[in-house]
C-alpha cells in the first residue's frame, strides 16, 4: 500500500464535523443550503471504514440532478455484504446537486453547471458553494474516486469510461472498470475530474443511458464496474474478479454529427453499432415527409451517443461517434459485453 493511501485514511476520520472510527459505517448529511421557506438541504453520504488500512474511495451521483442511474448504482452497492470486509474507506454519495434532483433539472437553480464549478469557492454562487463543500469534505480526503453520469436530457449514451490516460494510475483504473469503450477525454476548467487531479486523486468518469430514468442493464453495467475498480486498488480482496469477457478499447477520438437543417427525423442506427463511412445515419423531413434530407456518416466507428428526441433545429447534435484502428472488433465486443449482461 502506497503513502498516499495510508495518509488519507487515518484513524479517525472527520467528514462535515462528523467522526468515523476504523470499522464504523455512519450515514451523514452535509449541510449545504436552504430552500426559500427555510427547509435545509443536505448531501446524504455513507462512509463505510474497513478495520485495516488501505485506499479511500469516494463514489459520486447526479452531479446532474436529471442523471439517476447513477443514484441506483450506489443504492445497490450499499446492499453488498461483502462492504463489511473491505480494506481502506468507502464513501458514497448518491446525490450531490441535491436541488437538481429536487426539481428534475440538470442544474441548479440559477442555470449553472455543478460539473463546471469545482473546486469551487466559500463565497461564491450557489454552484460555487456546493462545490467547495464537496471538495472540501469528501474528494480532497480520498485517493481515488468514481463519478457517474447520463447522457444529457433527451439523449442517450452507451455505457463508456471517460478518463485522463496519461495518468498511468487512471489508465489501469479506467481499463479495470470493465467497460469495452474508453474514451480519453481531456480534463475541462471547472469539471470535478480537473479539480480532483489537482488533489492528486485519481478519478474515473462513468457514462451510460439517458436522463431521469432507472435502465437496469446500464445499472448492472455501471455497479459490475464499481466492484472491479474496488478489487483493482486492493479496497475488496475476497471476492472473485470478474472473468474478462471482452477486450478493452479506447477510442483514438469522437465528434458530433449535427443536424444540418432543421426537421424531423428518423433514425436508422442504433447505439453500439458499427459505423461505416457513407452509412445512412437518419433522414430529416418536414412534417408531411417530404423535402427528405440523408444523414450520411462520413468517417467509420461506433456510435456512443445519440438524441432520443426526433425533433432538431439547425446545428443539433445528433450522434456522437467515436472513432478506433477496428470498429468491428469494438462492436464484436460490445456484443459480447451485453451477452454477458444477458446470462
Amino acid at each position: 500500500m502506497n503513502q498516499k493511501a495510508f495518509k488519507k485514511d487515518p484513524d479517525i476520520l472527520t467528514i462535515g464535523g462528523t467522526k468515523i472510527k476504523r470499522g464504523e459505517r455512519i450515514k451523514l448529511q452535509l449541510d449545504c443550503a436552504a430552500l426559500y421557506d427555510y427547509t435545509k438541504l443536505t448531501i446524504p453520504v455513507e462512509v463505510i471504514r474497513g478495520v485495516e488500512k488501505g485506499p479511500v474511495l469516494f463514489i459520486s451521483a447526479a452531479i446532474h440532478g436529471d442523471e439517476l442511474n447513477g443514484i441506483e448504482i450506489i443504492r445497490k452497492l450499499l446492499k453488498k455484504k461483502f462492504l463489511k470486509k473491505i480494506k481502506g474507506t468507502l464513501i458514497l454519495v448518491p446525490i450531490v446537486n441535491v436541488f437538481g434532483v429536487l426539481n428534475k433539472s440538470r442544474y441548479l437553480p440559477d442555470r449553472r453547471d455543478l460539473n463546471r464549478s469545482f473546486p469551487g469557492s466559500r463565497n461564491g454562487s450557489l454552484a460555487n458553494r456546493l462545490a467547495y463543500i464537496f471538495m472540501k469534505e469528501i474528494v480532497s480526503k480520498c485517493t481515488h474516486g468514481i463519478d457517474l453520469h447520463t447522457a444529457a436530457i433527451h439523449r442517450t449514451n452507451l455505457p463508456q469510461i471517460r478518463a485522463c490516460l496519461d495518468d498511468k494510475v487512471t489508465k489501469e483504473l479506467a481499463e479495470g472498470f470493465g467497460a469495452p469503450v474508453v474514451i480519453n477525454s481531456n480534463l475541462r476548467d471547472g469539471s470535478l475530474r480537473e479539480a480532483a487531479r489537482r488533489k492528486n486523486v485519481s478519478m474515473l468518469l462513468f457514462e451510460g443511458g439517458e436522463a431521469l430514468r432507472f435502465e437496469e442493464n446500464i445499472i448492472s453495467k455501471g455497479l459490475r464496474g464499481c466492484i472491479s475498480v474496488m478489487n483493482k486498488i486492493g479496497m475488496v480482496t475476497d471476492i472473485k474478479p470478474l472473468k474478462k469477457k471482452s477486450n478493452i478499447f479506447i477510442a483514438k477520438s469522437s465528434f458530433w454529427v449535427r443536424a444540418p437543417r432543421s426537421g424531423i427525423f428518423s433514425v436508422h442506427k442504433k447505439i453500439g453499432a458499427n459505423i461505416s463511412e457513407g452509412d445512412l445515419l437518419a433522414v430529416i423531413s418536414d412534417p408531411f415527409g417530404g423535402e427528405s434530407l440523408n444523414i450520411i456518416a462520413d468517417e467509420d466507428g461506433i456510435l456512443i451517443g445519440a438524441a432520443l428526441l426526433p425533433l432538431v433545429n439547425q446545428g443539433d447534435a445528433m450522434f456522437h461517434i467515436a472513432t478506433f484502428r477496428d470498429s468491428a472488433k469494438v462492436k464484436r465486443a460490445i456484443e459480447k459485453h451485453n451477452e454477458f449482461d444477458a446470462d
